[in-house]
């Protein structure tokens, strides 16, 4: 049996956090905690490390927004934020503090689910975004050291591209390790060397 979805839900007032309660319990096993006191927000939602954060409030402020991007790790979970109203780029400080749905005027229990999956869903896409870029960032840095330790070998020893890039591969396959670590210790020596 899989381990139901730990959700914290933050409100201060008893009646509306009973209204998200009943509609996630309605909706689905979830294991659900209220915070009703905000101050120590970050510290109180860290202790619970929730799998989603629902908080409905009534006006945020900046301050709460502060506090919401301590408590969210930077990013480490999806949040979606019900407030009744919204000053003029609150919505980007919500999303800057790591917000994945943000929702004015939309606190109604029918709409309470839909909107934490598409929360959810949002988050980890964004996710995978951010694991995609991380990855492609280090593809391009390993190339360039690659590159960098071929025309290091071109310069040396006299020879073409492919065939520096060989050279780097059977010593590579040679030492059972990846050409682009092999590249980097390379380029390691030649900088010690000169």
């Amino acid at each position: 049996m899989a381990t139901p979805l730990s959700i914290v839900v933050v409100e201060t007032d008893r009646d509306r956090a009973s209204l998200l309660v009943d509609s996630l319990r309605a909706a689905g096993n979830y294991d659900i905690h209220v915070i009703a006191d905000q101050r120590g927000l970050a510290r109180q939602i860290q202790a619970r490390n929730p799998d989603v954060v629902l908080l409905d409030i009534e006006n945020p402020s900046r301050d709460m927004m502060e506090e919401l991007a301590l408590a969210s790790g930077p990013l480490d979970r999806p949040v979606a934020m019900f407030v009744d109203r919204s000053d003029d780029g609150l919505s980007a400080a919500a999303i800057e503090a790591g917000v994945s749905a943000y929702v004015v005027d939309g606190l109604k229990p029918q709409r309470v689910k839909p909107i934490m999956d598409a929360a959810i869903a949002r988050f980890q896409m964004f996710q995978r975004m951010r694991t995609e870029l991380a990855e492609t960032k280090r593809a391009l840095e390993e190339r360039k050291v690659i590159d960098r330790a071929k025309g290091m070998l071109m310069r040396m020893k006299g020879i073409g591209e492919d065939e520096a890039y060989a050279l780097l591969r059977k010593t590579a396959m040679d030492q059972n390790k990846r050409v682009a670590d092999v590249a980097q210790a390379l380029v390691t020596a030649a900088g010690l060397l000169s």
